[in-house]
């Protein structure tokens, strides 16, 4: 009977380390399903069936590249599922993509908003859109949090400034929800009922961020395993859980086992379990998206396409049609 349906494609960048090669496996282990991962460098140890191309997201060159090989090798076929989960911990000012951009916001932002856009048009029906964001685009710790959107600063970062180190982090998860509310409000991801959906994996233990600096990954190693544990005996969001339950969440979640409230796209795990809250109040600012959204285009030098204002379309589960 699998035989019969036509295959399952998916499309997904950060699947060989951490939670996302878990996800990866739970996502191959369904049948008639088709796999492309992008990733740098040759050899990856993936699973049987899956297709890795090249892919290095500080390159704008590169994601245009892979956008094309993936639509070359699917032909007519449509994507059912894009799943947009690699990122960066974050990076010092000098610390530049192939572009010139802040690396951490040209690789966890800028790089997926254009891919994104260079596959929406390959999207099927009823397809899911998956954005890894994180509770980290409104922290605790409000001296790291962003303020307002102070783009040109994010994207060429200056030492001690917003650009810069954990702050370049939590302000490109800003950018990763605000990209994925704004996708939600395309007329064209409406009218084909495109799920769009920002996942929060939460605190993840052994996520091993080794596009970082030692420093970086030390710091960010301190914080894991000291302030935010303590945060999270008050704060439930930051208790930690461990890469093979959140790569297992991901999974589901781009599966569509777990989709978001009706009208809503956040889903977040808190002490491992999906809650559904509402995005910080920045994320949620329309003018704010709009911005956003017309910026990045000028950075990765897209033609901008307009966003139709609404509510989005409420989520489907079903993604076999």
């Amino acid at each position: 009977m699998d035989q019969a349906r036509p295959r399952r494609v998916v499309v997904m960048t950060g699947a060989t380390s951490g939670l996302g090669a878990h996800a990866l496996q739970q996502i191959v282990a369904q049948s008639n399903t088709r796999v492309f991962i992008g990733a740098r460098g040759s050899g990856r140890a993936v699973p049987d069936g899956v297709e890795v191309l090249p892919l290095d997201l500080a390159s704008l060159a590169s994601v245009r590249e892979f956008a094309g090989a993936v639509i070359r090798k699917l032909g007519e076929t449509r994507i059912n599922m894009l799943v947009l989960n690699a990122g960066i911990h974050g990076s010092n000012a000098k610390q530049r993509s192939a572009d010139g951009y802040g690396l951490t916001f040209a690789v966890n932002h800028l790089a997926h908003y254009l891919l994104a856009r260079l596959l929406l048009p390959n999207m099927a029906e009823h397809s899911r859109v998956v954005i890894t964001s994180s509770n980290m685009h409104d922290p605790p710790l409000k001296r790291i949090a962003p303020k307002a959107l102070e783009l040109q600063e994010w994207a060429h970062p200056t030492p001690n400034g917003p650009g810069a180190g954990i702050r370049s982090y939590t302000a490109s998860k800003l950018c990763n929800m605000m990209t994925a509310l704004s996708f939600a409000r395309l007329n064209e991801v409406k009218a084909r009922r495109i799920n769009v959906v920002a996942f929060n994996p939460g605190l993840t233990g052994g996520v091993g961020g080794r596009d970082a600096s030692v420093l970086q990954r030390a710091f960010v190693k301190f914080l894991t395993f000291t302030i935010f544990p303590l945060i999270g005996l008050f704060r439930s969001e930051f208790v930690m859980n461990t890469p093979e339950h959140s790569g297992n969440m991901l999974a589901n979640v781009a599966l569509g086992a777990i989709s978001p409230l009706p009208g809503g796209i956040y889903v977040s795990l808190v002490e491992g379990e999906p809650t559904f809250p509402d995005p910080s109040e920045l994320a949620r600012s329309q003018d704010a998206q709009d911005r956003l959204w017309r910026e990045s285009a000028a950075m990765v030098g897209i033609e901008e396409q307009p966003i139709i204002m609404g509510t989005p379309a409420a989520p489907e589960s079903d993604l076999s049609r």
